[in-house]
């Protein structure tokens, strides 16, 4: 028997406020991940070392790694990449549109 309880307790243990929960979670260097987050604007974070939790994209959004292959016949939602604060209020990290 298989039981998948998501990823709520990694996302307690990270620090990543559930609502901002996505299909994802992972860290690096210190910070949350959550969601399908650009390589570019991991690189970015990584590189300007913001005061925050990590970074969070809503959804799966068409376009964005991992929901961009052939199945998806270049179509492409806009989202928005949001910078996680510690005190769990976002500010809109990248727009793709």
């Amino acid at each position: 028997m298989v039981h998948d309880g998501g990823n709520a307790e990694a996302r307690a243990r990270l620090g990543m406020p559930l609502k901002y929960r996505a299909c994802h979670t992972a860290s690096a260097a210190g910070y949350v991940l959550e969601g399908h987050v650009p390589l570019r604007e991991i690189q970015r974070l990584l590189h300007e070392r913001p005061d925050a939790i990590g970074l969070a994209v809503a959804g799966m959004p068409r376009g964005s790694p991992g929901m961009d292959g052939p199945a998806y016949r270049g179509k492409r939602d806009p989202f928005n990449v949001l910078l996680v604060h510690k005190d769990a209020s976002t500010t809109i990290y990248q727009s793709y549109q």
